[in-house]
C-alpha cells in the first residue's frame, strides 16, 4: 500500500482477488478509508483491473509505458488533458494513451474501474 502526503490517497497495489473468486465492488466501495482510494482487484493477462472510489482532484501525471482505461460505475469523472477535458457519467469509458499527461477529477463521490498494464504506479511520473 502507498499513501501520498496529506493522507488523501491510498493506493493498494496488492491484488485483492485471485482467479475464480467473486468480486463484490459495492462491499469494497462502501468501506473506503479516504477521499481517493485505489485497490487492485485482480490481474487479467498482465493487466491490472483496479477499483477507484474518489472525490476531489488527483494530480497531473502520465504513464510513460502504459495506456490507462477508465469506466465509470457511478458518479461523474472528469479527465483533464492538455487543451481539453472529457467528462464521463455512469456506464461510460475512456482510454488515455501512454505518455499523455492527464489529471482525473471527481466532482462528487465517484466509483470507477480502471485497467492498465501490471506494474504501473497509479501516481504516474
Amino acid at each position: 500500500m502507498t499513501e501520498e502526503p496529506g493522507g488523501n490517497y491510498v493506493n493498494r497495489m496488492d491484488g485483492k482477488f485471485g482467479p475464480l473468486e467473486v468480486i463484490d465492488e459495492r462491499e469494497i466501495s462502501d468501506h473506503c478509508p479516504v477521499p481517493w482510494f485505489n485497490q487492485t482487484l485482480c490481474e487479467v493477462s498482465d493487466t491490472w483491473v483496479r477499483l477507484g472510489v474518489c472525490e476531489g482532484v488527483y494530480h497531473w501525471h502520465r504513464h510513460d509505458d502504459s495506456d490507462e482505461f477508465f469506466y465509470v460505475i457511478e458518479g461523474r469523472w472528469v479527465i483533464d488533458l492538455e487543451g481539453r477535458s472529457v467528462e464521463l457519467g455512469p456506464r461510460q469509458g475512456f482510454a488515455v494513451p501512454k505518455g499523455e499527461r492527464h489529471r482525473p477529477r471527481a466532482p462528487m463521490r465517484t466509483t470507477v474501474l480502471m485497467a492498465e498494464r501490471r506494474g504501473v504506479v497509479p501516481t504516474g511520473t
